[in-house]
Parts: C-alpha cells; structure tokens; sequence
C-alpha cells in the first residue's frame, strides 16, 4: 500500500503487469493456491534430492521452459473453470463426493462440453501463440538488462525507422521539386521567349500607332528576357538589338528623349529604372518643416490637425519633418503659415542641411540660398547666432528669399546678390560652405515635366562645367583652419552621374579636400564606377536618393572637408593620376629633359644675339633719343611682365 501511496502522490501510473496481462486472458486464470504450488515446484527444482545445489539454468531457458509449463497448466485449469462457470450457470447446489465419483463427473462434463472447448481452443491458442511470442521477446529483453516497456527500445527502433522512410521521402520529394522546376523553366521558356520585330514590321510600326498598352506589354516582354538572356533570347539576336528596341519603347511611352533615356538606362537596373520612371510620373507627398525659432514640432501638429490637416512625422532621420496626406484648408495661407511657425519644403533638400550640421556662432555662406528653406534651416541649427550669408545670382529671386526670412524669424541673415564664382574675392574664410548647385533637374520631373525633352547632352554638359567652377570657388571660400568646421556640402536635384560623382571627383583631383561621411541614415551609396567612368573610391561616402525607394525628390549630396588651401598643379596629378606610377614618372623625367633642351638652345641663341648686336654696336652709335626709346620699351615689358605675374594665380584659382 505504501508503494500505491508513493505512485499516487509522484503522479506516475503504472500499466499492468504481466500477471495483470494473463489474468486479463480467459485462458490464463489460475487460482492462488495453484499458483504457489507453482512456485513450490520452482523452488524444488533448484536442489536436488540429495539436498545439493545444482547449476542454475539460464535465465532465458528458464522463463522458457515456466512458460510452457504455465501453458499446460493454465489449459487445465482453463477447462475447469469454464465447466465450474457452467454448473454455476445451471444453480446445482453443491455435493460433498468422493474423489472417484468426483474425477467420474468431472470426465462427463468434460465429454459434454468438448465441442465448445474445441471452438473456444482455436481462437485461445491463436492468442495464446501471440502471447508466447510476446514472452520469449520479453525474456531476451530480461537477459540483456533491457525492458522495452521501461526504456522504450520498441519505441526507438520505429523511430529509426520512421526517420529512414522521412529521409527517402524528402529525397524523393526534392526530386520532384526538380523535375517540376525543370519542366516550369522549358514552359515559361516557351511562354515567355518574346519574338524581335523584323526590319519590315518596325517601319510598319512608324506609320501605325501602337496603343500604350501594347507598349508597354513590350517593354516588359524585353526587360525579362534581358534578365534571363542566355535562355530567353530569340535565336541569332544580339543584346543590343532588344536593348535598342527597349530604349526606342521607353523613350515613346515615357516621353523621354534619347540622350536622358541612354543614361538612365546605364544608371539602374531595368526592372528598377521602370520604378523610377512610374514614381517620377505622379507627385510626391507634401512636406513640411517645423521652425524651430519659433514652435515646435508637437504643438505644429496639433494645430494643424485642429484645423483638418491629417499629417505623419516624417521619419525618424528627421526632427523637424512633417508629412501631409490630405487637408481640408490652404497650406499656403493658414495663420501659422503666415506666423512662420513652418515652411512648405521637400524631404529631400533636409538632408544637405543636416550633412552641413552648422554650430552655434560660425560663419557660413549658403552660395545659392532662393527661396531661402535651406538658409532658414541653416539659421535655426544655428539658433539666430553668429553670421549667415545668404547669396543668390538672381536678383529676383532674392526678394522671396528676403521675404521667407523675415516671415521665419531669421535675424543672423545677411542677403547678398554676387555670381557664385566672384565669392572668394568678395568674401572668404567661412567656416561652412552650403552648394546647392543649379542643375538640369532630373530628379524633379515630377515638378516639371518638361525637363524630359529640353534638357539634351550639350546642354546637360555645360551645366556640369558651370557646377565644377562653383565648386572650386565654394571651397576656397572656405578656411580650413576652422577650429569647428571647414565643411563644403554640395548638393543637386539631378540623378545624371555627370553632375554628381562626376564634379565631386573633379573637385578631389584640383583641390586639397578629402570626403567625409554625411551622418544621415538613409540614402544609396555613391557611384565608384559605372560604364566607362571610374571614380574615386572615396565617392561610396556620398549618398543618392531617388523616388521610387525614398519617396522623395531625386537628389545628391556631398560632404567635403578642406585639408589646406594648396592648389594640385598639373605635375601633381601626374605623379598621382591613375595610369600608374612609373608610366608617369617617365613623362616627369622626359618633360625635365626637354626643358634642359630648349634652355640650351636659348642660351645658344643669346649668344649669337649678343655677338651680333656687338658688331653692329661697332658699326653705329645710338644717338640719345634712341636710348630713351629702349629705356620706354624695357619699362613697357616690365610693367607687362609683373601683370602676367599677378594675373597667372588668378587665373588657376578660377
């Protein structure tokens, strides 16, 4: 009872036991007093008569051989009990007999239930037989120290098995998945290979007008079979004649035209570049920027909201950004509009004021400021401290611009109208340098649409020359010897390679400057290379941003730190180019001789002008007034000399 006790309160439930098992079988009942006979004879058959012990058997052949004893022993008794069972059914009272007439009656009704036993012994010994198999399995178990109810082994042997037929299902099953994958590719092969018009067909396409539809069905058709080329592409047509088809598409359905459409072409991924072209057809959201002179963030939102603006903060890069997906009043003419507690102001021209990250009494030059949201940003940084230079080339557009500051609460400005390029002249030695350079605007399309046809490659290159001046001129602007700056942030509204990376290395060849990273989180890396252009390394620290991933305007952004204000000369970058070092040396060591050459051939020539002019000194005398006039001539040459001189540094700086 104490084990029961101990079992109950573990909470473990024990199955039955073997006993429990053969009690349970109706063939199996023994009554008590049978079984310690049983036992008896067990205990006997360890020693002998004499009283010696003999040899044990082995466990296995011992619980064996119980076991078949059991099993005649339990027929017997099997017998007799079914023949009690009936005389009980039957209600016969007992009677005391003799043990003759006892074993008599017992044979008759052994004799009268024959048949049944026969019936029941078929269906018994069957169980019976699955019993003793069972046993035997038990009793090898016993012998190796292992019961398999206890431990499990049945258990673990089906586990083993059922892992074997998972492994052979899984091959099997990738197996299938391979063939299914090959068979997807031969009939996406076949559905997808799209046909190249012939020469015929695109002449007739000149004439006829194809629907947008079928457009751009087209160019679809052709960017997934440039994806997939080898396999997709129509025999015996080159690469370049679907590129060719694509550009010719685009340019039709985009409204585009060919020169833009090459370089975007060459800038993104196909897939990625019709993202970009879809993104640039429709507005981006409006935003907005809290001054910080005179709210905050918090206390904007709620009174716009109060008002029917239902606005988002912008992101976690900014603070001050507010983004507006609908109203219900003008933004342009609220009463904190007019207060100048904001300024309507596009996402991405955040980022370069954030870059430039101005301190507390510096001295900045923002060189292209109109309408005035980046100055603005600049004198709130600055909390209305040290000194602001707002210039701008237009004199129009500087009267907006003297207008927003006013109404923003700017009162560390000072508004200027000079050419960019006049700057280090008029003004210098600034701590920060802001260049928001003028630019084709191909980041903006979706502001002016017209930009997709008037801006060609003629024009798009002398607007790359008029930005690479500027940016010469915004770093010698500024002082390197800043103790808290000595910044120069250049920034477009363009996405062209020719006026970003391609300026910005420009500018590292020319001047002492080196790359810093911006401190802002979002943004692409810069180009290194791209096509036939190979750029500084550095250049993967400038960041791009595009519509259709950041959902802003199309911009760059550049940070520049000045490292001294010496000029590269053109030995310099021959010694530093990258054609290599001893092909350059070469060229330093053959220009040195040619000059030696001609310095010979001067001194020769001198010479003879000296020899000459000796002989004719002897022949004629210079009378007075021709002493004057050599006198006035090697004045004038002088004089000419020491112009050349001071114009010569002027000239390289600009």
């Amino acid at each position: 009872m104490g084990r029961v006790k101990d079992r109950a309160l573990l909470g473990k439930e024990k199955g039955p036991g073997k006993k429990a098992k053969r009690q349970n079988d109706p063939l199996h009942l023994v009554e008590e007093k049978e079984v310690d006979v049983t036992r008896k004879r067990k205990k006997s058959k360890v020693k002998g008569e004499d009283g010696e012990v003999k040899p044990k058997k082995s466990k296995k052949k011992k619980k064996i051989a119980l076991v078949e004893e059991n099993n005649e022993e339990v027929e017997e008794k099997t017998e007799e009990v079914e023949m009690g069972e009936e005389v009980e059914e039957e209600d016969t009272p007992p009677v005391l007999l003799d043990e003759e007439e006892d074993k008599e009656n017992k044979l008759e009704q052994l004799s009268k239930l024959q048949d049944s036993l026969l019936e029941k012994a078929a269906t018994g010994f069957e169980d019976n037989k699955e019993w003793l198999s069972a046993a035997k399995e038990e009793v090898e178990d016993d012998d190796l120290g292992i019961v398999g109810d206890d431990f499990g082994g049945e258990e673990e042997e089906e586990e083993e098995g059922d892992f074997r037929d998972s492994d052979e299902e899984v091959l099997d099953e990738a197996k299938e998945e391979a063939a299914d994958e090959a068979a997807r590719k031969e009939t996406a092969k076949e559905v997808t290979t799209f046909r190249l018009p012939s020469e015929e067909e695109l002449e007739e396409e000149e004439n006829n007008v194809i629907s947008p539809a079928d457009r751009n069905e087209r160019i679809r058709a052709i960017i997934a079979t440039l994806s997939d080329f080898k396999t997709l592409r129509e025999e015996g047509r080159p690469r370049k004649e679907y590129r060719n088809l694509l550009l010719k598409d685009l340019c039709a359905y985009y409204e585009y035209n060919e020169f833009l459409m090459s370089q975007l072409l060459e800038l993104l991924p196909h897939g990625e570049l019709l993202e970009m072209l879809d993104a640039q057809e429709s507005k981006r959201p409006v935003t907005l920027r809290a001054n910080t002179l005179k709210t905050r963030r918090r206390d904007l939102a709620q009174a716009l909201i109060n008002r029917g603006v239902n606005l988002d903060p912008i992101g976690k890069w900014s603070k001050v950004g507010l983004v507006v997906y609908n109203t219900s009043v003008p933004l342009g003419a609220t009463p904190e509009y007019l207060a100048g507690h904001y300024m309507l102001q596009g996402a991405s021209s955040f980022v370069p004021v954030m870059a430039l990250a101005p301190k507390p009494n510096e001295r900045v030059l923002d060189m292209c400021a109109a309408p005035g949201g980046k100055s603005a940003y600049i004198a709130a940084q600055m909390k209305n401290t040290g000194m602001l230079l707002s210039n701008d080339a237009s004199k129009d557009r500087t009267k907006a611009l003297t207008a927003n500051l006013h109404r923003l609460g700017v009162h560390n400005a000072v508004v200027c109208n000079y050419d960019g390029l006049e700057f280090p002249k008029v003004m210098g030695s600034f701590d920060r340098v802001l260049l928001d350079a003028p630019c084709s605007g191909t980041g903006v399309v979706s502001k002016d649409q017209s930009v997709k046809q008037s801006k060609d490659e003629t024009e798009v290159l002398k607007i790359a020359e008029i930005q690479k001046r500027l940016l010469l001129a915004a770093i010698d602007s500024c002082d390197h010897a800043s103790k808290t700056g000595g910044y120069v942030v250049y920034s477009t509204c363009s996405v062209l390679v020719q006026e970003n990376e391609w300026v910005v290395d420009y500018a590292l060849k020319k001047r002492n400057v080196k790359l810093v990273p911006l401190g802002v989180d979002i943004g692409r890396e810069g180009f290194t290379r791209i096509n036939k252009y190979r750029f500084d390394s550095s250049l993967s620290l400038t960041k791009r941003y595009y519509p259709h991933t950041h959902n802003m305007d199309g911009f760059y952004v550049a940070k520049l730190k000045k490292i001294s204000p010496q000029v590269k000369t053109p030995k310099v970058e021959q010694v530093f180019g990258s054609d290599g070092e001893e092909k350059e040396e070469e060229d330093v060591e053959e220009n040195e001789e040619n000059s030696e050459e001609k310095e010979a051939d001067l001194e020769d020539s001198e010479d003879e002008v000296m020899e000459n002019g000796e002989e004719e000194m002897t022949e004629i005398k210079p009378s007075d007034d021709q002493d004057t006039v050599l006198d006035e001539e090697k004045e004038e040459d002088e004089e000419k000399e020491e112009m050349d001189t001071e114009q010569e540094p002027v000239s390289e700086n600009v």
